[in-house]
């Protein structure tokens, strides 16, 4: 073999090479380019899949849309609008509809005992992302003022109004003396829960009443409290809002404890607090309660607790007067 058929023999092996190596080239950028191509249809699929399981998730803010969790104040001792089954899990009213909600912005509300009277501070101190506890939307709440003193003590908050309800008397079951009114518990003692519409409701009454005819008010951290208290002896009355005075009747002392007494009085919305800077979060909030309303499950989450009279048709924003 001569030395230039050796170079040509060469130089054919260089070619092939080189032409296999391109074709491999070739194969590798096809083969990289359809993996691209099918990332990119994964990822778009798992969008619309998050978008259909969460289809208002987009409406939250970024920082609460990143964490998964909305943080929520509440009093857990409130049945059956939010209170602790015997495993210490918080069940009722609110938290079937906070999971709901949840369901449609893709996020879990994560429910975080407090008293009733703090909650709003809470709110304030960015404890809490949400205030949900069978609070009654007030004008003095949307403004930050002290129901008692009429002064501005913050800066109030927003609600999202989800239910209606007046405010109950209840008594020792067969033992009402005659106890029909606000008026008819002049010379009487009460037990309410501290910083309700109950408390307020019973201190203005006492101002109300004639001299040697005392309203005496027990107010306690929670509606639990006063009931033990007026179960024991130690008051003719309690007041708390329908729902729950119904439920305590109820399954109090499997209904022989208590009796409802006269009408709701103070029929009032119960609204999700915000804080006023907070609208982006609050309006998520309110598109999920009108999307809950429209497909059923909040009439269903009613029905199970039996409060279908305090249902609302729509979400309303600062509906409380």
């Amino acid at each position: 073999m001569t030395a230039s058929t050796t170079r040509r023999t060469t130089a054919k092996s260089a070619k092939s090479r080189i032409a296999a190596v391109g074709a491999i080239a070739v194969a590798g950028t096809l083969l990289l380019t359809g993996c691209g191509d099918q990332t990119k249809s994964d990822e778009s699929s798992s969008d619309k899949a998050s978008s259909k399981a969460a289809p208002l998730a987009s409406k939250l803010p970024k920082e609460i849309r990143d964490k998964g969790v909305i943080r929520v104040g509440s009093d857990i001792a409130y049945a059956p609008v939010e209170f602790k089954d015997k495993s210490g899990k918080a069940i009722g009213i609110d938290p079937d509809l906070a999971d709901a909600l949840g369901k449609q912005l893709g996020v879990k509300f994560e429910f975080q005992n407090g008293t009733f009277d703090t909650l709003i501070t809470g709110l304030r101190s960015n404890r809490y992302d949400l205030a949900m506890s069978a609070m009654t939307d007030t004008k003095d709440r949307q403004d930050g003022v002290d129901s008692d003193t009429g002064k501005k003590v913050g800066e109030g908050v927003d609600f999202v109004d989800y239910f209606n309800a007046g405010v109950s008397i209840y008594t020792p079951k067969g033992k009402t003396q005659g106890i029909k009114t606000w008026d008819d518990l002049c010379g009487k003692k009460i037990v309410v829960q501290r910083g309700t519409v109950s408390h307020d409701l019973a201190k203005a009454q006492a101002k109300k009443c004639p001299s040697g005819k005392k309203l005496g008010i027990q107010a306690f951290d929670d509606d639990q409290q006063a009931q033990t208290r007026l179960r024991s002896g130690g008051a003719d009355a309690g007041s708390s809002d329908f729902p729950v005075a119904a439920y305590a009747v109820k399954t109090s002392g499997g209904g022989k404890d208590f009796e409802i007494v006269g009408e709701q009085v103070e029929a009032a919305p119960y609204g999700i607090a915000v804080a006023k800077d907070q609208t982006e979060l609050r309006d998520a909030i309110k598109a999920a309660l009108d999307a809950v309303i429209k497909n059923g499950e909040y009439e269903k989450i009613i029905a199970k607790w039996g409060v279908e009279a305090g249902a609302v048709d729509a979400a309303t924003v600062n509906g409380g007067k």
